[in-house]
């Protein structure tokens, strides 16, 4: 099936339904190899996968001896693979995961025995032959996970931590809530949409106790969620704790399978003199940064509700006693990096340090990673290999590894974005390049077979001209029609940016938004993709340069990049310029045609988070510290109160059911917009969250877009 372009400037050449296509292969993550798990001697990989490009039921397989085999299958189970709990649902979309069937699983400590839930049923299949087996729970299974020597299974059901024998039997709870506000084992919401931190319990490497989290929700205020379309179907509660107020009570306990309890004594606050100052000041550690438990013990991060000190801590699981092992300040906030800091098997400190040219390094011990490399995550640790991924240049980044022997080596080649997972002396290497994905399984460093990557082909190729733009040489690319040819007239504009933190777009690899962006180039504009200020990859002052100001720095750099485009392109036509984007992305959309309405003539912004007064504390007190004390920054940062500035067309899109950006948000924009009287559009997506994945809504609202961009622009 193809459309056509509708631009008069341009060919009318005939496009693949790429729309349809973007839908149906889940945004071409159907048929991707993911959650790869390898067992210490690096015999056996496990990994998740569909069946074809366009198949998003989740199968759990085995790769081993240069063969895949295939472990578990939701279909021959005969689960439903859209049958998921409550809980489990939360899990997922704090995890952004939007396929079904087997989306993740744990192992024990060789990697010989996987387990899983489907539709709340709990399932485990021994990787060295025989069928999945069902294993009895006491309710709907969440997030369950093997004792390291597979002997037991703890897993969460309705807010209680239980243990079941990896045979079925003698089922136990070894914690219960104590009220309705309590969860043991769960990641509580900050942790897990704004620290990174997705899980709430991990075993003993000794297979006898458990590290689990207690969250108590209780003091956090309560927001319902509800579909109007379909009204027969009651509110849903969220517990969601909003800039500068309370957050969920997180403490931590050691369970022992003889029924055994130990609470952790966490630190109440950061030391006075250490701590840095700020126009506010909360020393108090309301944080679980991270938590784990390795040979020489149980660790936990902690971070003061300011998040200018982080500490992490030594746990005696005897007594519940800690000692501090790395203590970290900073006068604006301590980043989070996954990974750092850590250990290795003998105790090696992994840390990270700031080096003279403001990027973020790494020590092993003494070690230094090479001048020039900023590091964006520790993969991995086994024995005293430390594997990382780092980057030279902002749009790439590689796969590292640092031993005692050799040192820092680079193991990925070629530009793109690589990951890597590792065991043993294998490492599988995750790579997104600008001609697809692909994974390769080395050994000792050299290539011993692929892991099939089954995505579709995207039906529209991108192909950007890869730009640095402007003074601060942002990193940018430009997407022209492939029909189009040099000087043959103006094309009109369109910016496609996320453009914030812990995101970005600009890289060297095929990704799914960059098909989107040929995609609309197809249509006739000119597609400019930049990451300003905040977004990831550049040092430390590059992110933090938006504090106090969430949207000034970002749209001015948006400007700076198109002008400069303009100056470089001379087809881009500077009398007609739109712009689009999804959450951050959308914000900046939205904030575009109200502020600059003399450089932007046209806007979609999907779930814009247009108050930041509403969104959460861990994520929005970072960059804006506490609104009450601060509340000029929230009033600068957000929408809502420059509403009736808008002279430009603007559609609206968000998800009704979008419980991180709430509707609310862009209820209250359209609200004040109407209040003073400014014409606008507003198009809600039944039973969508906060990403969108139902088929016929992805491919619609791509279509719908634009059309309303080019009646805007009256192209």
């Amino acid at each position: 099936m193809t459309e056509k372009s509708e631009n008069p400037r341009g060919s009318g050449v005939a496009v693949p339904d790429f729309p349809d296509q973007l839908g149906r292969t889940g945004h071409f993550t159907c048929g991707v190899p993911r959650r790869f798990t390898v067992s210490p001697d690096g015999r056996r990989v496990l990994f998740v996968r569909g069946s074809a490009g366009d198949d998003p039921a989740g199968r759990l397989w085995l790769y081993e001896s240069g063969r895949e085999r295939l472990l578990a299958d939701p279909a021959v189970l005969g689960e439903d693979p859209e049958d998921v709990p409550e809980e489990e649902r939360v899990r997922r979309e704090r995890a952004r995961e939007f396929s079904s069937g087997v989306v993740a699983y744990a192992t024990d400590a060789e990697a010989r025995l996987a387990v899983f839930a489907l539709g709340g049923r709990l399932w485990s299949v021994a990787t060295d032959g025989g069928a999945p087996r069902r294993i009895p729970s006491a309710g709907p299974a969440v997030d369950p996970r093997p004792s390291p020597d597979g002997r037991w299974i703890a897993y969460v059901t309705g807010g209680a931590l239980h243990v079941v024998a990896a045979d079925g039997r003698a089922d136990r709870r070894l914690a219960g809530p104590e009220g309705p506000t309590v969860v043991y084992g769960l990641a509580e919401h900050a942790a897990a949409e704004s620290m990174g931190r997705s899980r709430g319990h991990w075993w003993s490497p000794a297979s006898d106790a458990l590290l689990v989290a207690r969250v108590d929700d209780a003091p956090v205020r309560r927001w319902y969620v509800s579909d109007a379309a379909d009204p027969a179907r009651p509110p849903r509660e969220v517990a969601y704790p909003v800039a500068g107020t309370a957050n969920a009570e997180v403490s931590l306990h050691i369970l022992r399978l003889d029924g055994g309890r130990t609470e952790v004594a966490l630190p109440a606050s950061a030391d006075e003199e250490s701590h840095c100052p700020g126009e506010w000041t909360d020393r108090t550690f309301e944080y679980v940064a991270s938590a784990g438990w390795d040979g020489l013990g149980p660790l936990v991060r902690v971070q003061t509700r300011d998040q200018r000190t982080a500490v992490l801590l030594a746990v005696d699981p005897s007594d519940g006693s800690t000692s501090e092992l790395h203590t970290e300040h900073d006068p604006v906030w301590v980043e989070l990096v996954p990974g750092v800091p850590g250990r290795t098997a003998s105790g090696t400190a992994v840390t990270s340090f700031t080096a003279d040219d403001d990027r973020r390094g790494l020590l092993v011990g003494d070690a230094r990673s090479p001048a020039g490399l900023h590091v964006r995550e520790v993969l991995a640790t086994v024995g005293e290999r430390v594997c990382f991924s780092a980057g030279e240049d902002p749009t790439e980044v590689h796969v590292w590894c640092h031993e005692p022997a050799s040192g820092f080596v680079r193991l990925s080649e070629g530009p793109g974005v690589h990951s890597a997972s590792a065991g043993g002396d294998t490492v599988v290497l995750d790579s997104r390049t600008e001609s697809g994905q692909r994974v390769t399984v080395l050994e000792g460093g050299t290539e011993a077979g692929r892991i099939a990557v089954l995505a579709e082909e995207p039906a529209v190729r991108p192909r950007p001209r890869r730009l640095t733009l402007g003074e601060r040489r942002l990193r940018s690319q430009l997407f022209l029609p492939s029909w189009h040819q040099p000087g043959s007239g103006p094309l009109p504009v369109l910016l496609s940016p996320y453009g914030g933190p812990q995101m970005q777009l600009v890289v060297r690899a095929r990704m799914w938004w960059s098909c989107v962006s040929q995609w609309f180039a197809e249509q006739g504009f000119a597609v400019l993709v930049t990451d300003g200020r905040g977004t990831s990859g550049r040092g430390r002052e590059w992110e933090r340069s938006i504090h106090g100001d969430r949207l000034g720095p970002a749209l001015r750099d948006q400007i700076d990049a198109l002008h400069a485009a303009a100056e470089r392109c001379p087809d881009l036509d500077p009398g007609a310029v739109a712009i689009r984007g999804w959450s951050y992305g959308g914000y900046l959309a939205a904030g575009a045609v109200l502020h600059h309405p003399e450089v932007f003539h046209a806007a979609v912004a999907g779930a814009p988070p247009t108050d930041r007064r509403l969104y959460d504390t861990h994520w929005e007190e970072r960059f804006l510290g506490h609104p009450r004390v601060s509340p000029e920054a929230y009033r600068r940062s957000s929408l809502v109160p420059y509403a009736h500035l808008l002279t430009r067309p603007l559609l609206l899109v968000h998800g009704v059911a979008d419980d991180n950006v709430f509707f609310a948000h862009t209820l209250r924009l359209s609200r004040a917009l109407l209040a003073a009287d400014r014409p606008h559009r507003v198009l809600p997506l039944s039973g969508a969250g906060h990403g969108v994945t139902e088929r016929s809504q992805v491919s619609s609202l791509l279509r719908t877009e634009a059309a309303f961009l080019k009646e805007s622009l009256n192209l």
